[in-house]
């Protein structure tokens, strides 16, 4: 069978009956038996994708199958689905199993997408390389030797090797759209609120976003589509009306297009990265669309005021895995203090750790105003400057990553230089608007290039038709 790049490729052969839902998970399984030296999923779900396929063969031959028909769709492991285990990846939660399903699978589910299995993840979704998973590092398909990115690294890379047709990840500070830069395929990060975080495992509540990672444009927009709109369970989710995404993926003739001058000339990025994004840069002016450079003063603020909040809610959302209630418990734990202490010692990996430290510390009493307050004040600086600029300017234009993939373990053990690999996302994040990485071609070692589009909250119609074309004239994602 071969590869296929959307939904819309795999609903024309389910139509034309030259394959079926059930012979579709049939070969994601196989690829994902021979692929597993790439650690992408910890638990797959044969019996039940290929009962769901058959359901959904049914529903197609009867005429009354849903939007998502024939997508088999991986879920990163921080996504509830009831009955099945949720361990975000982490010691803490050895053996524990979803007592219910998120509002995002549900309605996967009730749109007859196939979920076919649990995807590797940093742990707690806390890192850029997927290394600091418990279950250890997924691997780049391009070269095993390399990350996939984070922290959805597995999600991307199931991807990227043909595992599934899509997964669903979730993005705080570029967590689906670094790795989808990293494995040459499309990462999508909504407006914050646009999808429920009902059923997802929090790290930083007010930066947390379900995201997706694709082949296609077309297939991110089907899915937000899907998984977009208000939910009782979650009183932060928009009650915006959810447009057809899917249905309005014709661009405009022309657009004003901003890139932040700043972003090009930092010195630690990639030289390749530099060239395929100024080349993109003139295509999009050759295609007639208003081209120029914008200031971005806050730029070095970016990635201290991410951490310290971050961090502060980690520290507050995480207080819960006390060996109390679920999950790991530690053996040798003497009284009620001692298990508190064992637990979270045993049962988070180092980075998982120091994150808790550091916002214990920014919010302890003696350093909140110095730290936290702080923050806080220049995070509105910089949404402000972002929505300014996202009024005067329809997207943003900016590289996704300042290096292509780096080596497993070359830069994990400098916990800066590690921080410093989301400099280019984590604007998105903390201005709480939608962003897009899709394909920018390769540089001289074959490792793909990502580009992001940043544009106006809650505007994802207009930065999904421009992204679907540029996909279809800077760098198409290979067959």
């Amino acid at each position: 069978m071969r590869r296929f790049n959307s939904l819309t490729e795999v609903r024309h052969e389910l139509t034309a009956g030259t394959t079926s839902c059930r012979q579709l998970v049939e070969y994601y399984l196989d690829n994902i038996r021979r692929k597993e030296n790439l650690n992408a999923f910890l638990e797959v779900w044969p019996e039940e994708a290929l009962a769901q396929a058959d359901a959904v063969d049914a529903k197609l031959a009867a005429g009354t199958a849903g939007k998502l028909a024939g997508m088999v769709i991986g879920l990163k492991d921080v996504l509830a689905y009831e009955g099945h285990t949720l361990q975000s990846s982490s010691h803490i939660l050895e053996g524990f199993k979803s007592l219910f399903t998120g509002t995002a699978v549900q309605r996967l589910l009730d749109e007859d997408a196939i979920l076919i299995g649990r995807q590797n993840c940093d742990e707690f979704a806390m890192g850029a390389s997927n290394e600091t998973s418990y279950f250890g590092p997924s691997r780049n398909e391009i070269d095993p030797e390399r990350v996939p990115g984070g922290s959805s690294g597995g999600s991307a890379v199931a991807v990227q090797a043909d595992m599934c047709l899509a997964s669903i990840g979730s993005d705080t500070g570029g967590s689906v759209r670094q790795p989808a830069a990293f494995c040459g395929i499309v990462g999508f990060k909504p407006t914050y609120s646009r999808i429920s975080r009902y059923g997802l495992i929090a790290y930083a509540s007010s930066f947390d976003q379900i995201g997706t990672l694709t082949r296609s444009v077309e297939d991110a927009a089907l899915l937000l589509e899907v998984m977009a709109g208000p939910d009782n369970f979650d009183s932060t989710a928009s009650k915006r009306e959810v447009p057809a995404y899917s249905q309005h993926l014709a661009p405009a003739p022309h657009y004003r297009i901003g890139y932040i001058k700043d972003c090009l000339e930092r010195p630690g990025l990639n030289p390749e990265i530099k060239a395929a994004t100024e080349q993109a840069l003139e295509q999009f002016r050759g295609q007639g669309h208003v081209v120029e450079s914008v200031d971005f003063p806050y730029l070095d603020f970016i990635v201290p005021t991410y951490y310290i909040l971050t961090t502060a809610e980690a520290s507050s959302n995480l207080s819960r895995y006390d060996g109390v209630k679920f999950g790991y418990r530690a053996p040798d734990a003497t009284d009620l203090e001692s298990l508190y202490k064992k637990t979270r010692s045993q049962g988070f990996g180092p980075e998982v750790q120091r994150r808790i430290l550091l916002g214990t510390f920014v919010l302890s009493a003696s350093y909140y105003d110095a730290y936290y307050t702080k923050a806080q004040r220049v995070r509105r600086l910089i949404k402000e400057k972002t929505d300014e600029l996202l009024r005067e300017y329809d997207f943003l234009v900016l590289p996704t990553t300042p290096t292509t993939a780096f080596r497993i373990g070359d830069v994990n053990k400098d916990t800066l230089a590690m921080y410093l690999a989301d400099i280019f996302t984590v604007q998105a994040s903390l201005a709480g608007v939608p962003a897009i990485s899709v394909p920018a071609g390769k540089d001289s070692q074959g490792l793909p290039i990502g580009l992001q589009i940043l544009s106006g909250a809650f505007r994802e119609e207009h930065l999904l038709a421009f992204a679907n074309s540029v996909t279809e004239t800077l760098a198409p994602v290979e067959a």
